[in-house]
């Protein structure tokens, strides 16, 4: 399991652990009932407290993407990846809504707006 921690990024620590553990998940890196570095060892390895761990491995259980089991570790929970799938398209939705605001803000024409787009997704 890869997770780089950005120091520079606005965003936590310990949302960057999750978001990039999901996206594994999503890409089928970690596949279902596959075992997690304890929160002792992540922590290490990342070289951040087991307080931010802890707290990322709770908001992934709390969102249904792992489960742990006491005395034996955090484990990749059974997924739907339909549903899975469903809930990044409602992230994108309000990304994309957010952007067309702006967009309008400053008079961007709609062609303008789909060339960026076409930019930005080609250059991913």
């Amino acid at each position: 399991m890869d997770i780089l921690i950005s120091n520079s990024s606005t965003q936590p620590i310990y949302e960057q652990i999750v978001n990039q553990i999901k996206d594994q998940i999503m890409k089928g890196s970690l596949g279902e009932s596959e075992a997690l570095p304890s929160i002792r060892s992540l922590a290490k390895d990342l070289h951040i407290s087991v307080i931010t761990t802890k707290r990322a491995y709770d908001e992934l259980e709390k969102q249904g993407f792992i489960v742990t089991v006491a005395g034996k570790g955090s484990f990749i929970a059974a997924q739907n990846k339909q549903l899975l799938r469903e809930s990044r398209i409602k992230i994108v939705e309000g990304k994309l809504t957010e952007a067309v605001i702006a967009a309008k803000s400053v008079d961007l024409t709609l062609s303008e707006l789909e060339e960026m787009l076409k930019i930005f997704y080609e250059e991913v």
